[in-house]
């Protein structure tokens, strides 16, 4: 019998937000994969779990994958957790999900939901969000006027994350499109500083800048172009 494949999320920022059917799966599973087993280890500490960890990165994906197909055909149950949330969305473990699909198409693969921080940060938007897109990180380099300029014209909301290290030039990158686009900028969630920047482009750069907030994880939720306006017609 195949063992079974859990993908779970782990929490964002705060160690408490973490359900039940969580910590019993992870209790549970013969091994655990987890990006940076120093991360990992914070969480299984604070709540007393002793369980296998291995460490499973993009770099790592194809010594991973043989052994990974290996434990699963012989019965053992397998658990995946990243450092912060869903595992597979913006993150390496989906791509391994992918190929044990393409491998052994039997394989229970179990979702474990919970903390998500594109959900949280469209939550406390405050845009209208039957919808929304989400798009990842933007390219560093090469398309990303037109990475900016997709996120820019849709109806919904769309939302990306950024590094602290680049979170300004988005932001510029933006102003230079559509100065008048109202944005969510949600950094830290559910951590000690959590703070959640409201207003254009400028507004934001100018909070980040005077309060040398510059750091942490970051959300950016755009708010969709209105019914019957193009994105340079939005109000200034």
């Amino acid at each position: 019998m195949l063992g079974k494949l859990f993908v779970i999320a782990t929490p964002i920022g705060n160690l408490e937000d973490i359900t039940p059917r969580a910590l019993r799966t992870i209790s549970a599973v013969d091994l655990l994969l987890c990006e940076d087993t120093r991360v990992t280890r914070k969480l299984l500490s604070r709540y007393d779990i002793s369980v296998r960890l291995e460490s499973y990165r993009e770099q790592v994906h194809g010594k991973m994958l043989g052994r990974v197909l290996d434990r699963l055909r012989r019965g053992h149950d397998v658990g995946l957790v990243s450092d912060a949330g869903m595992p597979g969305i913006s993150d390496p473990g989906g791509r391994l999900v992918d190929a044990l699909i393409a491998a052994e198409p039997e394989i229970p693969i179990v979702p474990i939901p919970g903390p998500s921080a594109v959900t949280a940060a469209v939550a406390v938007s405050g845009f209208p969000a039957a919808g929304f897109i989400f798009l990842g990180f933007p390219p560093h380099k090469k398309g990303r006027r037109a990475f900016f300029d997709e996120a820019l014209g849709q109806r919904l909301p769309a939302v990306l994350y950024e590094s602290p290290h680049r979170i300004l030039k988005t932001l510029e990158s933006i102003a230079g499109i559509d100065p008048g686009r109202r944005l969510c900028l949600a950094r830290e969630l559910t951590k000690l500083h959590e703070t959640i920047y409201r207003g254009t482009a400028a507004d934001i750069i100018r909070r980040l800048r005077d309060e040398s907030a510059v750091r942490g994880e970051m959300v950016l939720v755009i708010e969709g172009v209105r019914p019957g306006r193009s994105k340079r017609e939005e109000p200034q």
